[in-house]
């Protein structure tokens, strides 16, 4: 347990630190960034594959056409996921966007719902009351709707519902690899056509910024592999604790690094947000504990 809830740690840090990693990579733009980001993510996949020889598992994967496509199509999203929030970083919007990843479990029950027909229990439903009640607030303080978070949400949403589909056929380096894969030659064409334009920084500025660049393999799959490690040592439950640890240090990131405004509005929405969240969480806990209790009751008798 204690390895586990470090390798989780460890992971969810690494994603609450992103706003800083990417404000280092200026003056690279966020389509730039996202095209190196799959670019060298593909790369470092490949190379994990090749150390730890598991070219079998990938041509497995390869050879169904039902992973491919899930692949694709969750390539499709993650792509959007994160255009979305470098574009969100280097535009001053890290509060949206850790208001996305705070109301994504929200969503991710909704399109449960939607996709797969499920149904909710009360708590559930009235925690999407809440954080419908939470968007409507903010929408009003902002003046317009928070596009951002949704985005971010729906996009990472969706992201882990093809995921879920494709089950256990892919492992999170393989899946990885099939993805970036499948974004690569788009990425390309951006580096080709920036090139031509004379816009591309990668190799044209400082040293430091190329090299955090290049690091933007390492920096997308090591979060992702030291998650993998800890949900197979870790209690579910635990781990959509444990969840939140990412938009907490970006939404202290934006406030007390970046300055961003954090109006009444605001911690109103956030606020509301945050009580669903906490329903949520008191469902999970209150559910796990009548099912250890049923099963208690439901034990054959000691024998004496």
């Amino acid at each position: 347990m204690p390895q586990g809830l470090l390798l989780a740690f460890a992971a969810y840090a690494l994603w609450g630190l992103l706003p800083l990693y990417f404000l280092l990579l200026s003056p690279a733009g966020p389509i730039e960034i996202v095209a190196w980001r799959v670019v060298f993510s593909l790369l470092f996949c490949l190379l994990l594959v090749a150390v730890t020889r598991s070219w079998g598992k990938l041509r497995a994967a390869l050879q169904s056409r039902r992973v491919l496509a899930l692949s694709g199509l969750a390539a499709a999203f993650i792509s959007v996921n994160w255009l979305v929030y470098v574009f969100a970083t280097f535009s001053g919007h890290v509060v949206e966007a850790s208001l996305g990843y705070f109301i994504n479990p929200v969503v991710t029950i909704f399109l449960g719902v939607l996709v797969l027909r499920e149904r909710l229990r009360p708590l559930q439903w009235v925690a999407i009351g809440v954080s419908i009640a939470a968007i409507v607030v903010l929408a009003v303080g902002y003046g317009s709707v928070p596009w951002i978070s949704l985005a971010l949400a729906f996009s990472f949403g969706f992201y882990g519902l093809i995921k879920n589909r494709v089950g256990g056929a892919l492992d999170a380096v393989s899946g990885l690899t099939i993805e970036t894969a499948w974004l690569v030659i788009p990425a390309l064409i951006v580096v080709v056509v920036l090139a031509g334009a004379g816009d591309l920084v990668f190799g044209s500025s400082s040293a430091f910024t190329t090299g955090m660049l290049a690091l933007a393999g390492v920096i997308t799959a090591v979060p992702l592999l030291l998650f993998g490690a800890a949900a197979r040592r870790l209690p579910l439950t635990l781990i959509g604790f444990m969840q939140y640890l990412a938009p907490i240090m970006q939404l202290i990131i934006a406030v007390a690094v970046l300055h961003e405004p954090m109006p009444l509005e605001r911690w109103i929405g956030f606020g509301l947000v945050w009580l669903a969240l906490a329903i949520l969480s008191a469902e999970v806990l209150l559910r796990n504990r009548t099912r250890r209790a049923r099963a208690g009751t439901m034990a054959p008798p000691e024998p004496a």
